[in-house]
């Protein structure tokens, strides 16, 4: 595999960088500080700009008004999102886009598409929550009523449901498939709850209720939900990479102003480990997200399938941006626990990225079984 970004994707990065160049995590509240979600909407001017910028289509087609570039090329521009806490859908709507070229009728991708690259319609998946002991996957069922689909159950957690036009909602038959629906978030039987993260923003618990939906609304196509979520949980791994990095650029400025005894705290021997121990961590997670990217992208043969590449970029991403948020609030004292200070809002979206589309024990045991498979096999 070859780990060199192309001129395309280096582009994408210097368009993004130039987006969100304007953006200040000191403009959204702190979550401690808010009595529900920081806020009610996704930051639709930056959207505007992204759109404008031809970074809401990156993954699509030229044919449906996209670049035509790859997972590679998106995780890039996630890193530069998460290094100044965009609150955008950038992922999910994405993520879900590609879903739909790949696997939905041609006509669907026709309709929806070039809508999506041109900023017009917010995407957003189903896919982090679960329901009692039911994966995301089993939370909802489908079955047929003639030519159409109804959908009964409960999926929580599901982030931009309150401002997404279409929700992608995976559901399991009583065939053992699993389906991906596309639900309007007005479609009759849908029920929104207010849900919130630990970053503060708004989530929501859907309750479908009979929801019926065309046949033309559901996507059959084996592999659509598997291959949705693999991009959804890399993505996270990009999001958490540019979180980390940003929280070590914080800190290391902080270390090297903060003075004690005369010096600057970062000449401190125990302070340069500590930070030194934090960069590993960055850059285990920068190579297990770029192996996994690229296996998306490529769907290469490998020891194992591409699930478990991602399972171990999920493994060092839970883990390592945990690790450098609280080394990072351990050097910066009690200065970075101040709700006033960034620090504050890192930590927080630190722990929902952590958590999302599962914690690392959940990716250690899918990757015991991959494990177990691959030798019993």
């Amino acid at each position: 595999m070859d780990f060199t970004f192309t001129e395309e994707q280096q582009a994408a990065v210097e368009a993004a960088k130039a987006v969100f160049a304007d953006v200040t995590p000191d403009a959204v509240p702190s979550p401690a500080l808010t009595a529900g979600a920081v806020a009610e909407d996704h930051d639709r001017p930056l959207w505007a700009r992204l759109a404008a910028a031809d970074l809401l289509g990156l993954t699509l087609a030229p044919e449906h008004g996209g670049a035509g570039l790859d997972p590679v090329a998106l995780c890039l521009v996630l890193r530069e999102s998460a290094r100044v806490l965009a609150r955008v859908p950038l992922l999910e709507t994405s993520a879900v886009a590609l879903a739909v070229e790949r696997h939905a009728h041609p006509r669907t991708a026709a309709a929806l598409l070039p809508r999506v690259a041109r900023g017009e319609l917010v995407l957003t998946a189903a896919a982090h929550g679960r329901t009692g002991h039911e994966p995301a996957d089993r939370a909802v069922t489908a079955h047929r009523d003639g030519t159409d689909w109804i959908l009964d159950g409960t999926q929580t957690a599901v982030p931009w449901a309150h401002t997404a036009d279409l929700i992608a909602v995976p559901a399991h038959t009583a065939g053992g498939r699993t389906v991906l629906a596309l639900v309007p978030r007005g479609q009759d039987g849908l029920d929104l709850t207010a849900q919130y993260s630990t970053s503060g923003e708004l989530l929501a618990e859907l309750n479908l209720d009979a929801v019926r939906l065309d046949e033309a609304d559901v996507i059959e196509a084996d592999g659509a939900w598997d291959g949705l979520r693999d991009v959804l949980t890399t993505g996270t791994c990009a999001l958490a990479l540019g979180l980390g990095e940003a929280v070590l650029g914080m800190t290391s400025q902080y270390t090297g102003k903060r003075e004690q005894f005369g010096h600057p705290v970062a000449t401190f021997q125990a302070v340069a480990v500590q930070a030194a121990d934090r960069y590993i961590d960055l850059r285990a997670m920068e190579a297990t997200l770029w192996q996994a990217a690229w296996r998306l992208t490529h769907d290469a043969d490998g020891a194992l399938p591409v699930a478990g590449d991602i399972a171990v970029a999920k493994i060092w991403a839970s883990e390592g941006v945990r690790r450098v948020v609280q080394t990072a609030q351990h050097l910066h004292g009690g200065f970075g626990a101040d709700t006033d200070y960034p620090l504050h809002r890192y930590h927080a979206w630190a722990k929902h990225l952590e958590l999302a589309l599962g914690p690392a024990a959940a990716h250690e045991e899918a990757l015991g079984d991959l494990l177990a498979a691959h030798l019993l096999g």
